[in-house]
């Protein structure tokens, strides 16, 4: 069980190590943001599961940490995407597309 539990860690630490290389690599602060997001949701999810079938009296409460990142994460980070797109922080060039730009001027076209 330990050794899965090892296995499992190592893992979630992968993806925490990809979500900060993504975070570094990626040329604009939304994609840095999904980068990360993502990476991080996963591998926190996994190293915390991990810790718990290494210590089997922690799953509970490490499973409620698990839900609490689950839901959490997400969603703040769509707010401060939000927020930076309205604070008027630029797309980089190669983006093709943004949905929220058209959705603010059909809203203003509609007013």
């Amino acid at each position: 069980m330990i050794l899965i539990a090892a296995i499992i860690c190592l893992s979630g630490s992968v993806f925490l190590f990809l979500g900060a290389l993504g975070v570094v690599r990626m040329p604009d602060v939304y994609n840095r943001m999904q980068a990360g997001t993502k990476a991080t949701t996963l591998g926190s999810m996994l190293t915390l599961l991990g810790i718990g079938l290494a210590h089997l009296e922690w799953l509970p409460k490490l499973m409620l940490l698990v839900l609490f990142i689950l839901f959490t994460n997400p969603v703040s980070t769509h707010a401060m995407a939000r927020a930076a797109h309205f604070a008027g922080i630029k797309l980089t060039e190669i983006t093709k597309q943004d949905n929220l730009a058209e959705d603010s001027i059909e809203e203003d076209e509609n007013a």
